[in-house]
């Protein structure tokens, strides 16, 4: 959208919000960059240019807004509705693998040459994996200085920079502001508990917390996640430890507060709880799809910007997927907490009722599939499913979503609905369905849609969206599911 001059000039203009995330605007006079809906007056037209990314935009040597905070605006969908190489190579980017394993490793995931991945990124996003990384470890940053009495030097590590020095640099460069000074102009800011971080994730208005807050919690496993004061909370297995965080829906932006065991996961944990929630959507662009449909447009009418629940771990969600066929919600609750009692890892959680985190493919490798209690069909599917994880099935942010559903598809026991329950929970496909699931067929009946086939027919006017009519569908059901808790 970037390249669109006039469009990108009228949204500046119109300071919608709906835009921020998809492009950034930078001023050629200040050498400073913008959200499209930056309060400030906008700036003459000639003076206007529009970049991709804030990477990219601090690569051309603009620095970040202190009015409208650039770099902490809602995600471009384009990374979560797209499933090509770019965007599986952002999707990984913002899940921290560029810290954690250098562009070499992030070339590995995809399947690419480090050349290809670099190539491929800079030439859309203006920028490459190591600026992009960089950017987001100047965001990180500016979040410990504002929300943590850390030492700078501790800081520094943490976030993700080798040195001090480079962490000072980078600050002044994108902040036009020191470290001592961003933590000065912090004071009187809500802080948290020792060992906690406060977060504000930013959304896309508009946004239904019932269906999102309520599946979460309806589906939730005891001792991994909980309803608590208001809050859905839940553990975190990531790649330096295990966090806790607790994910509240206020009006624009999800409060979060985390506590983990190593600060270097910020990031990551940070990226998971906006797959988790979906934040990253386009709610506008979804619902007027939809709604172009005459029996979807009441239900969009009555609930704008229904979110798809996501997942914070793929190989979580999958055994947790392969637990549900054919039983119950409840049924499927009892054996996951069956699981995590005798295989989780046991964490302290000294602010609530949360005690382990979920299985890793790894603790599941040496179960005894005689002590689980179901049939012994779904036995040899779960046993299947691990040894398929334990062997290198990606069901991660970066997963190639062809691939990996033929490979599901492969594994016994694994039918239609098991596939696309993964495919929308795990991998983010915005597009995925599930025409013969129970919700549904209640709901074509209901709305007068017809049989499977028929709608299947009818959905392809619902492309890409089709994850999102999902919930739209299951909330023509009287389930608690599609209701949030009470605070």
């Amino acid at each position: 959208m970037h390249e669109d001059f006039e469009r990108c000039v009228r949204v500046v203009q119109a300071k919608d919000a709906r835009f921020d995330g998809w492009f950034y605007c930078a001023v050629l006079t200040t050498r400073i960059y913008c959200r499209p809906s930056c309060p400030v007056v906008p700036p003459k037209r000639q003076n206007m240019s529009f970049y991709p990314s804030a990477a990219a935009a601090q690569q051309a040597g603009f620095r970040a807004c202190k009015r409208c905070r650039p770099d902490a605006s809602p995600g471009s969908p384009l990374w979560n509705e797209r499933a090509d190489l770019v965007a599986r190579a952002m999707r990984l980017i913002a899940d921290g693998v560029v810290d954690t394993e250098g562009v070499r490793g992030l070339a590995a995931r995809l399947g690419y040459s480090v050349r290809q991945v670099e190539r491929q990124v800079f030439a859309e996003l203006g920028a490459g994996p190591l600026a992009l990384a960089r950017a987001q470890r100047a965001q990180t940053a500016r979040t410990l200085i504002e929300t943590t009495t850390l030492p700078m030097t501790e800081l520094a590590l943490a976030a993700g920079f080798g040195s001090i020095r480079s962490f000072n640099d980078t600050v002044r460069a994108v902040f036009a502001l020191s470290p001592s000074e961003l933590r000065q102009r912090a004071k009187g800011k809500p802080s948290a508990a020792a060992g906690a971080i406060l977060l504000r994730l930013p959304y896309r208005k508009p946004l239904c917390p019932d269906n999102l807050f309520g599946h979460l919690v309806a589906t939730g496993v005891p001792g991994v996640e909980e309803w608590r004061d208001g809050a859905y909370r839940r553990t975190l297995r990531l790649p330096h430890g295990h966090g806790v965080v607790a994910l509240r829906p206020e009006d624009g932006h999800i409060a979060c507060r985390l506590s983990l065991t190593d600060l270097r996961d910020l990031p990551s944990a940070t990226s998971r709880c906006r797959r988790l929630l979906d934040l990253d959507a386009d709610p506008t662009a979804v619902d007027d799809q939809l709604a172009t449909d005459p029996l979807l447009a009441p239900l969009v009418e009555a609930a704008p910007g229904r979110r798809v629940p996501r997942t914070v771990d793929g190989p979580e969600f999958a055994v947790r997927a392969v637990l549900g066929q054919q039983v119950s919600t409840a049924a499927a609750r009892t054996h996951a907490a069956r699981l995590v009692v005798a295989h989780g890892e046991p964490i302290e959680d000294p602010e609530g009722g949360l005690t382990h985190l979920f299985p890793s493919p790894e603790a599941l490798a040496s179960l005894d599939p005689e002590t689980l209690a179901m049939p012994r069909s779904r036995r040899r599917t779960l046993l299947a499913l691990v040894s398929a994880l334990t062997d290198g099935l990606d069901l991660g942010a970066g997963s190639d979503w062809a691939r990996t559903r033929a490979a599901l598809t492969a594994l016994p026991g694994f039918g239609p609905w098991t596939v696309e329950s993964i495919a929308m929970r795990a991998f983010g496909d915005p597009d995925a369905f599930l025409p013969t699931d129970l919700g549904i067929k209640y709901a074509a009946e209901t709305l007068g849609l017809g049989g499977p086939a028929a709608v299947v027919a009818r959905s392809e006017a619902w492309r890409p969206w089709r994850a999102y009519a999902t919930q739209h569908l299951w909330a023509t059901g009287d389930h608690a599911i599609n209701r949030m808790p009470a605070a």
